[in-house]
């Protein structure tokens, strides 16, 4: 089947009600990306590529302009999604520490009420099985030596123009997913459930570099990076290093982005990024088509999100991992029987709060100590929903909106007051100890595992290439700050 087909033909299919007005439960689909910055998806940031398929959600579905990741870093983003909780209460604290395999998910509700449920692709909410770099480099950022930096972030152009399936892995699950919508989810007595991870549009391993590089390549083909309009894609403004703050500075050395880019290469860069984007709107594209060639799109409720978004050199970085806007702010759309077309919400939500609006759209009580708030309200034709009050506990961009500008100590009333306004939120001191103490002893386990291998395994992970030179000074440095900090 060809990747794109008539928007037209789709306009005309969702007439009818959620649940029928709650006669019968529908399908809920996700499709989850990883690393896509939500303010793609709305004006003016949805100009500067082609993405047709989060369009006709637009279309058909509401759009939140304002909403964001409870952590930038893929596996904790999972956990609170999956969970309905706050990172301070999943104690995700990084790519290692995610839920507990025993973990209540709101998939394993829909499957114990009924559903017909399916998980494909990326997942990446389970402790353990992310990073053990994240694990032992935790502890040891403020230990002073210098770390082995990231990739340098480059682009690679593969393929011809004819060239779509860039990202196999993500194809071959978008396969699967289709293929498992016609021959099981269409044909069940029930309704299903179905959610694909997608790894797009995150960057791709450097091979160059070894296993544990990490990823730093922006990997398109011509094909899709004719979907982008370069014209439109920015450069960045960046603040000089000395002004930086220090953990955008550590961010910015880590990442290997430090030294000097032309703006051609920092264009050539964003512009790779779009067209990754692309590739995974024609994934999502795949799953619009084949609910509807099943003909159960009338009766399904589509969403698209993504765990956290990118910074593509925007602060002088790639990847995420900070609350920047490129990092945290995250696409959400959500369409189905019964709910809204063409609207935009401005309601500041975060992605704790899918976890209540699935079980919601399920007719499935939400029980337990759950941190979001179902959006349903905001989005039904109907007003049988309780109006439960959001709260705006994110707090929107609205002045210098590149970000640049650290006002902390202009206004130290504010301060106080925002301060004050997450000490209401969270025991700040008490988490912050508890993370600490967790990294420390999450270090030493580690340490203590390996044994005498300490100095070979530690040296593998993500340290800097000067490590085996002076290992002995380094241990020295971990060691003295492992035993001050007790």
């Amino acid at each position: 089947m060809h990747l794109v087909f008539a928007l037209a033909c789709l306009f005309q299919i969702h007439t009818q009600s959620l649940c029928q007005k709650f006669g019968t439960r529908p399908n809920i689909v996700m499709v989850m990306t990883d690393a896509f910055d939500g303010r793609l998806t709305f004006d003016p940031g949805r100009k500067v590529v082609q993405l047709p398929y989060i369009n006709y959600l637009r279309e058909l579905g509401s759009t939140f302009s304002n909403a964001y990741t409870n952590s930038p870093i893929c596996c904790p983003s999972r956990a609170a999604m999956w969970s309905g909780q706050f990172v301070h209460l999943t104690h995700s604290w990084n790519n290692f520490k995610c839920l507990d395999k025993i973990t209540t998910t709101w998939m394993d509700l829909l499957e114990k009420n009924g559903y017909l449920t399916k998980m494909l692709g990326k997942l990446d909410y389970t402790s353990g099985g992310h990073s053990l770099s994240n694990r032992v480099e935790a502890w040891t950022r403020d230990v002073h030596f210098l770390l082995r930096q990231e990739g340098r972030p480059v682009t690679q152009l593969v393929g011809n123009e004819s060239t779509v399936r860039v990202n196999t892995v993500d194809w071959k699950n978008t396969d699967f997913a289709t293929e498992w919508i016609h021959q099981k989810a269409a044909s069940s007595h029930r309704p299903f459930a179905l959610y694909l991870g997608l790894n797009l549009p995150h960057t791709y391993k450097t091979d160059s570099l070894g296993p544990t590089a990490g990823g730093s390549t922006f990997r398109s083909s011509l094909y899709w990076l004719k979907k982008v309009h370069s014209e439109l894609v920015s450069v960045p403004t960046w603040l000089p290093l000395a002004a930086m703050h220090p953990v955008d500075y550590y961010s910015t050395v880590t990442k290997n982005c430090s030294g000097d880019f032309t703006k051609e290469e920092v264009k050539r860069i964003r512009t790779f990024y779009y067209a990754m984007c692309a590739e995974a709107d024609a994934m999502l594209g795949m799953v619009i088509s084949a609910l509807r060639d099943t003909g159960v799109l009338n009766n399904t409720v589509v969403i698209f999100t993504a765990d956290h978004g990118e910074l593509a050199m925007e602060h002088r970085q790639f990847y995420k991992m900070s609350m920047f806007e490129g990092s945290s702010h995250v696409p959400l759309l959500i369409m189905g029987p019964g709910l809204v077309a063409g609207l935009q919400v401005n309601q500041l939500v975060s992605l704790v709060d899918l976890y209540p609006t699935v079980l919601d759209i399920a007719e499935i009580s939400t029980t337990g100590n759950v941190s979001g708030y179902s959006l349903l309200p905001l989005l039904s034709k109907y007003k049988t929903f309780p109006q439960k009050q959001h709260p705006d506990w994110v707090l929107n961009l609205v002045l210098d909106k590149e970000e640049l500008h650290n006002v902390a100590l202009k206004f130290p009333d504010v301060q106080a007051h925002l301060d004050k306004q997450l000490r209401r939120i969270i025991d700040y001191p008490r988490i912050s100890a508890i993370v600490h103490g967790y990294n420390k002893n999450e270090f030493g386990a580690w340490r203590q595992s390996v044994g005498s291998n300490y100095s070979r395994e530690i040296a593998n992970l993500r340290w800097h290439v000067d490590w085996q030179k002076d290992a002995a000074t380094n241990e020295r440095l971990i060691d003295k700050w492992l035993d001050e900090s007790t």
